[in-house]
């Protein structure tokens, strides 16, 4: 199916990126689209920079959850959405305030 989708080749930087973002990442063939961020896997302890599940199909069950770190993604197909209120709410998330979580 990535065969199908353009790449922007948008470089991924460092930066937490927007939900709705698609990626490419080695743990998968097919792209994934990012729907969380800072997420923790249920029973576990480690933290994960994202949460991601398939594209297209999108999130079908807690078994298609993708759990990922952002220096594991090989390249941006398309990058999500970014408001006032998204950017306000990625600082948030980065400086650990707690209000990120409502």
């Amino acid at each position: 199916m990535s065969g199908e989708i353009k790449v922007t080749r948008e470089p991924v930087g460092k930066e937490l990126l927007p939900i709705g973002t698609l990626v490419n990442i080695g743990l998968v063939q097919q792209a994934v689209m990012i729907y969380g961020r800072k997420q923790q896997q249920a029973g576990k302890k480690e933290v994960w920079d994202y949460v991601a599940c398939p594209y297209p199909q999108g999130h079908l069950s807690d078994d298609t959850n993708i759990f990922f770190n952002h220096d594991q993604i090989k390249n941006i197909i398309f990058k999500g959405f970014e408001s006032e209120g998204e950017r306000i709410l990625r600082n948030k998330i980065l400086k650990g305030d707690g209000e990120a979580s409502k």
